[in-house]
């Protein structure tokens, strides 16, 4: 193994990028940056096709006056029934299709040139399944509306360039997009299969929703990231996953360095052999004596220090691939009752975040709205949040690692119980958990809530045998999280024994949560609804117990909609808040709940149970909020 120091390792015709962990927030996937891309967003032409017509019409190969449909304009990547997309049609419209041309001026800023010649087509998040076209031909199909994928798009730009037009030549991009709204084994989360959104479930978010962007690469390119920390330890293991042909003397190397750019925390280099890698660099600031040092580089949402990470993939000619990236080194465990942040018990104090605007659904409104969600999260005195029925965009999750806010990733569920539902479910998953598994913030994986899609789990063996899978799959892919295998109750094998309770009383919660007798008595009876928190075989093995969901208190300061839901009442801002510190009183008295899990950030349409309105505008003073939730100033 041998030992390079920082960008030094850079082939000298590559462009070493800024450090990840300074970017400004816009980057679609910020653990793996190149200094040039593309976003594709914008104005595109838009149709519905509600008869399904558009495939035997060709609209694949782009849309023309003679297919007899109207073209529209749609705003991506906002969502066709938001506000913000320009369309505002929430109705039933199962199929959707986009039209964009892409310029030689697109690829110019995607990076495309010799020494990076191939082109990826990246999309963030299509719901549900999408079919894409670019020049009439066809890149391929993919199935799950909150995870990413990509196409090489290269040869179809190769095949259809116009040698006359030179770099005048244009592309026609299409999109087609199919969300059944009546569909419940899809994982739809909280959108609505009503046409109206009614009790807690939401408009829908159908097509594309996330960003869709460029980018050029080498011939052979790093194509994927896995950093995990050995902690207690020093060392940092980097598993590169690599695209293309390698040839022999082709190296690959990590160089990590703390944030502020001032010093060197190890570096690394091995001959790559093909497909994926693994690279361990050991940080020896992390090996001194008694580990004085971790102090200096350890991440938690007090100190959310981050390691940059380059990555440099070689060839002996000179050329090759290099991309930046970021880290946190930290470890999040279980034991004796205790949630363990860097082997130390930590008080999880969340805040439930649906992840929804009233303008644009499912959408950001911006790039920015993510790093105000973080810092609004955190000013009400939360130090995590639990993303609740919705894998968030990773441009949150950077806020989140470089601000500071544990998360907790969350599956948004299926309505089902079928094979078709389970097989989907499970795939998505677990595309979820390798686009997220680097993430420093998220210490713990939620793929299955309140029993949605397993309704009969306390009483169904296969049911049980379904969370038990889906809990373990998680645990295969990410050994280094807790994992909850059905959040809120009837748990089957779960590191934490979350419970849902909506008692709006604080005494009655304290009451219920008092001592190590009410534990034994809450996990042996029958929990908050009627629910058992233990089916099948699962067992009290001491896991800690966290409240995560609780409070929903319904406030609504100057308004009052008819359909207002929450599980109180308050009947003005005095009121509101002697009712959440009533209930944080109730749980700061329990002697063993690990955390707690407040409902709910926002208001979310027909919710008004939010801390904050759907503006986001908080409804009595932060500081009054602040003092509620976290029992201080």
């Amino acid at each position: 193994m041998t030992t390079l120091r920082g960008e030094e390792a850079a082939p000298r015709t590559l462009s070493v990028p800024e450090p990840a962990s300074r970017q400004d927030g816009t980057h679609p996937r910020p653990q793996l940056v190149r200094p040039a891309w593309a976003d594709l967003d914008g104005p595109w032409s838009f149709r519905h096709d509600d008869g399904d017509e558009g495939l035997g019409a060709g609209w694949s190969a782009g849309f023309r006056s003679e297919h007899g449909a109207t073209d529209r304009t749609i705003t991506v990547p906002f969502p066709p029934e938001s506000v913000a997309s320009g369309i505002d049609e929430p109705g039933f419209h199962p199929v959707v299709w986009y039209a964009r041309s892409i310029s030689a001026e697109d690829l110019e800023r995607a990076g495309r040139s010799a020494d990076a010649s191939r082109v990826l087509l990246h999309f963030g998040a299509v719901d549900y399944r999408a079919t894409v076209w670019l020049d009439g031909v066809r890149l391929g199909e993919h199935e799950g509306g909150h995870t990413p994928f990509s196409f090489d798009v290269t040869h179809v730009l190769d095949a259809s360039t116009d040698v006359d037009a030179g770099t005048d030549t244009t592309h026609t991009l299409v999109v087609r997009a199919e969300d059944d709204p009546h569909d419940v084994t899809q994982p739809r989360g909280k959108q609505d299969w009503h046409e109206d959104p009614h009790v807690i479930w939401y408009r829908r978010t159908t097509g594309i929703w996330q960003t869709v962007w460029l980018e050029a690469v080498p011939p052979v390119s790093v194509a994927a990231l896995r950093w995990e920390t050995e902690f207690p330890g020093s060392v940092v293991r980097g598993t590169i996953r690599i695209a293309g042909r390698v040839t022999a003397g082709t190296t690959l190397s990590v160089s990590l360095r703390h944030e502020d750019g001032d010093e060197d925390l190890g570096s690394a280099s091995v001959v790559v052999p093909a497909g994926a890698t693994t690279v361990d660099v050991v940080v020896p600031v992390a090996r001194q004596t008694n580990g004085q040092a971790y102090d200096e580089i350890v991440w938690t949402p007090e100190t959310p220090r981050l390691i940059d990470a380059t990555v440099v993939l070689g060839h002996p000619d000179g050329s090759g691939d290099v991309v930046a990236s970021y880290l946190g080194f930290r470890s999040v465990a279980v034991d004796r009752g205790a949630f363990l942040l860097n082997d130390r018990p930590y008080d999880v104090r969340s805040v439930l975040n649906q992840g929804y605007w009233p303008d644009s659904n499912l959408t950001a409104p911006s790039p920015a709205a993510f790093r105000r969600e973080v810092e609004l999260i955190k000013e009400l005195g939360f130090t995590a949040t639990r993303i609740h029925q919705k894998i968030e965009d990773p441009r949150f999750l950077f806020w989140a690692d470089r601000l500071g806010l544990l998360v907790w990733g969350e599956a948004p569920g299926a309505y089902a119980f079928t094979p078709t539902a389970v097989q989907r479910l499970m795939r998505e998953w677990m595309d979820a958990v390798e686009r997220d598994v680097s993430h420093p913030c998220i210490v713990t994986w939620v793929p299955a809530n309140e029993s949605w899609g397993v309704q009969h789990i306390a009483h169904e063996p296969a049911q049980q045998a379904y969370a038990r899978a889906l809990a373990d799959v998680t645990r295969a892919l990410d050994p280094s999280r807790p994992v909850i295998s059905n959040d809120g109750w009837e748990h089957a094998a779960s590191d934490i024994l979350s419970v849902h309770d909506y008692e709006a009383s604080g005494e009655v919660l304290a009451a219920t949560y008092a001592d190590d007798a009410a534990r034994t008595r809450l996990l042996a009876g029958m929990g908050p609804a009627g629910r058992r928190i233990l089916v099948g075989d699962a067992e009290d093995h001491g896991q800690p117990v966290m409240l995560t969901e609780f409070g929903g208190v319904n406030y609504q300061p100057g308004a009052d909609r008819d359909d207002a839901w929450g599980y109180s009442v308050a009947v003005d801002g005095d009121d509101y808040v002697d009712r959440i510190t009533a209930l944080y009183d109730g749980i700061r008295a329990s002697s063993f709940l690990a955390g707690s899990c407040y409902t709910q950030f926002t208001d979310t349409l027909q919710e008004t149970n939010g801390l904050l309105t759907a503006e986001r505008e908080p409804k009595v003073p932060i500081e009054r909020i602040r003092r509620a939730v976290a029992g201080r100033d």
